[in-house]
């Protein structure tokens, strides 16, 4: 029923609290949303505070993010393992993405789909803007 605090009334925010400041191994990632983006009910913010677990009480190691969020209306925890492929598909052909971890923001994820795009096609995805005129078939 609110925005994180400190962050202008934003409809939607991501905070990442750096492992340094916190003396941990892993960062912890806030993500916010509301109903501005269609994910929750009217005047509605879900937040998700994540993080790599290093100790045997993880809900504990969540504990500076969930500090930035306010009050608390419900909270689930919830520890996934995040799993790798144990081959790179060039022999099967079986191409297996990583799962997801904790960063919100997709990074590692994008760094899995565009090496698999190169393992499965032999070539480096070419994301760079092309004069459409120079484009084939045109």
């Amino acid at each position: 029923d609110h925005p994180i605090p400190n962050t202008s009334d934003s409809y939607s925010a991501q905070i990442i609290l750096p492992q340094k400041q916190l003396n941990r191994q892993s960062d912890i990632y806030v993500l916010s949303c509301s109903f501005a983006h269609n994910v929750a009910g009217k005047n509605t913010w879900i937040a998700s505070v994540c993080t790599t677990v290093e100790t045997s009480d993880p809900e504990s190691e969540l504990g500076p993010g969930l500090a930035l969020l306010g009050s608390i209306k419900e909270k689930f925890v919830k520890v996934s393992d995040v799993f790798a492929p144990k081959e790179d598909g060039q022999t099967d052909k079986c191409f297996i993405s990583c799962g997801y971890d904790a960063t919100t923001h997709f990074e590692t994820t994008m760094v899995d789909v565009l090496d698999m795009y190169t393992r499965i096609t032999g070539k480096v995805l070419d994301l760079t803007e092309k004069d459409p005129s120079q484009i084939e078939g045109q």
